[in-house]
């Protein structure tokens, strides 16, 4: 089988590519192989453009007759904004495809695997799954969920704090960790902060990477009473890619018609009993809009009620090596919190890399409380 994760994994690389680009749709890749060496390859640029194997098949031409085709997600069987991959890979002349995962879309699931095998194809699932899964983590959860997969993002320094007493906090980790940062940007689908964090570093979340073309996510603000000035800098009309305030029936209606005059949606949500933005109907909400991945910035308190209402699905924590002090110096989490550290937070298969002189610990979360 190694030769075949050979061939697999270069599908995978061809998909992240497009990693982020295709939303809502799945970041997919495939390759063509005859006789041992890659005759066609492609993959999925943009939703409603041709899906990867399309793109190989393509390429390929009458060499993929008999050929073998590799693809990272199972190939689809029904009409959406393109014909089923499944006609096109049969009338190709394909006699073998290995695919890493099946597709949990109601319209594919399985579906896609039994036409091709019906067709006298030998198909094989499971190949690199658990690479592919990861790849289109976004994807799966939305589509299983109908709520984006969120995505809890901090700096702090070695004693985890995010500022010191006086508040300043510019910048605790370096270049290359900021650059990495914006790399997340680039893939997911928005990017929320909280009222107190756009009032104190009054940031643009934009994306800011050397390449030319970049993805500015929908930017999102809880503001439950309209406390973020309207000269912010994330209300500015020539900022690429819109702003939306999540708030709730306590903003004055002024300030929403002001925030209209900027070109800013206001979104009115149900209020919690603490009188802040319900995040469960926020998700709903943004669900429908077809938003996969939700990339949460902060500032303590807004990463703090994801978590207690147990909606985070993955840390990125970049640590400086410094050390800050002070009681009065910030935490990156602040919230509820569990009351043992059997109800805490904790990550599966935690990846730690060094970012530049920082460090960069991620991974998912597999358990912890909820109030």
């Amino acid at each position: 089988m190694e030769k075949h994760a050979t061939f697999m994994k270069r599908a995978l690389a061809l998909a992240r590519q497009a990693e982020g680009w295709t939303s809502p749709n799945p970041a997919v890749g495939a390759v063509v192989v005859q006789a041992g060496q890659i005759v066609g390859e492609g993959y999925h640029r943009r939703a409603g453009a041709p899906h990867a194997e399309v793109e190989a098949l393509q390429a390929a031409g009458e060499a993929a007759r008999g050929a073998t085709l590799y693809v990272t997600l199972e190939p689809c069987n029904h009409h959406g904004r393109t014909p089923p991959c499944t006609e096109v890979i049969v009338s190709a002349g394909i006699g073998r495809v290995f695919y890493a995962i099946g597709d949990p879309n109601p319209h594919v699931a399985g579906r896609g695997h039994e036409r091709l095998a019906a067709a006298g194809l030998t198909v094989q699932g499971g190949l690199c799954a658990d690479e592919a899964r990861h790849l289109n983590r976004f994807f799966f959860h939305y589509i299983t969920t109908d709520r984006p997969y969120v995505v809890a993002k901090f700096a702090a320094s070695l004693d985890g704090k995010t500022a010191t007493r006086t508040g300043h906090s510019q910048w605790i980790t370096g270049p290359a960790a900021r650059e990495k940062g914006h790399t997340l940007r680039n893939i997911v689908d928005a990017i929320l902060i909280g009222a107190g964090t756009a009032i104190a570093d009054d940031p643009q979340l934009t994306t800011r990477l050397p390449q030319a073309e970049v993805r500015h996510p929908l930017r999102i603000v809880l503001d439950s009473r309209g406390r973020v000035p309207l000269d912010a800098r994330l209300f500015r009309t020539d900022l690429p890619g819109q702003t939306v305030v999540a708030t709730t029936a306590a903003m004055p209606p002024a300030h929403q018609a002001a925030l209209k005059q900027r070109e800013v949606e206001t979104l009115t949500l149900p209020a919690t009993p603490t009188s802040r933005v319900d995040l469960v109907a926020l998700l709903e909400a943004l669900g429908q809009r077809q938003i996969t991945s939700l990339l949460v910035e902060g500032g303590g308190q807004t990463l703090g009620a994801f978590f207690d209402v147990g909606l985070v699905n993955e840390i990125w924590a970049f640590l400086a090596p410094l050390i800050i002090g002070g009681e009065t110096a910030p935490g990156p989490v602040a919230g509820c919190g569990p009351a043992t550290l059997a109800e805490a937070f904790r990550l599966q298969q935690a990846i730690v890399e060094t970012v530049g002189q920082d460090f960069l610990i991620r991974g998912t979360i597999v358990s912890g409380f909820k109030t």
